[in-house]
């Protein structure tokens, strides 16, 4: 079975452009394309009367040093102001808020995918060409989490709401890693929470963020130690299969033959064949019988 990368790029940015010329947000150079990642999960597009409008995103302030970067990339005027106020985590929470107020800015954002108003469910990978790794980095760095486990595992984790964003990530981190991950939304908030560890991790950490990238400083740090980690002898590795579903195993038993079904199902020939096997013998239970449609 061929995999095809989610969310191909349909236009180029000379087309938002119309005129050829490479405009704000050229999400090909790493910067932005870290930048729109980082906006679609934690920026806020507002509309308000006529052609106002602003871009704003809040962060807490010791991360200030990256709405500084967005700031210096940003060709239009905008602004950082920094306030104290009570929260329900905490009785004196300190942030920092970058604003941009640019019609031609936020037109530009808004074409390329960060929608206005609620977004958390809209948002996708854009339909440019953009530099993925430093793309799905901002992702993470506004809406993840890297670093280790109380057990010492290192791992790196993304909590969104978006279908495609969620896609996206397990697809570009099966290409690097080889691990295979199916997103399912929890059932207490919908949200989906996708995550990564040990060998995994250290790898998937090793790619997005590389020497020089532009990144939140402390996920830097904590994505360069684990890189560090190495298995204990000891410890025993689990590889990362792809489990049967009772739907594959009623086309294996109908098929019955391993070639045919393992070109349906997109697996081997290998474990088509093992599986059909275990059927047979009881060694696993049949799958129950398909339900009928109504």
């Amino acid at each position: 079975m061929v995999e095809h990368e989610p969310s191909a790029a349909l236009f180029t940015l000379a087309d938002l452009n119309g005129d050829g010329t490479a405009p704000f947000m050229d999400l090909e150079d790493p910067r932005y394309a870290y930048m729109f990642g980082f906006l679609q999960a934690d920026g806020h597009l507002a509309q308000g009367v006529g052609q106002k409008g602003r871009l704003t995103v809040e962060l807490n302030a010791r991360d200030i040093g990256i709405l500084r970067e967005f700031q210096q990339l940003t060709p239009y005027y905008s602004s950082i102001r920094e306030r104290t106020r009570s929260t329900n985590f905490a009785t004196s929470h300190h942030s920092a808020i970058w604003t941009l107020c640019s019609l031609k800015a936020r037109t530009q954002l808004n074409r390329l995918g960060l929608p206005y108003g609620k977004k958390s469910v809209k948002v996708a990978p854009p339909r440019v060409r953009f530099s993925r790794r430093d793309y799905l980095r901002g992702v993470i760095d506004a809406d993840g989490a890297v670093g280790y486990t109380g057990q010492g595992f290192p791992f790196i984790s993304l909590t969104t709401a978006s279908t495609a964003l969620g896609a996206y990530l397990c697809y570009y981190a099966k290409t690097i890693t080889g691990a295979r991950r199916t997103i399912k939304r929890n059932t207490r908030d919908g949200i989906y929470n996708i995550l990564y560890t040990k060998e995994a991790a250290s790898q998937l950490g090793a790619d997005l963020y590389y020497p020089g990238c532009l990144a939140l400083e402390r996920k830097r740090v904590a994505a360069s130690s684990l890189a560090a980690w190495e298995r204990p002898a000891d410890m025993k590795v689990i590889s990362d299969q792809r489990r049967w579903k009772a739907w594959e195993d009623r086309v294996l038993l109908k098929l019955c033959d391993a070639e045919r079904a393992a070109e349906s199902l997109g697996r081997t020939q290998k474990s088509c064949h093992m599986r059909l096997w275990r059927l047979r013998t009881g060694r696993v239970m049949m799958p129950p019988p398909e339900s009928p449609a109504l």
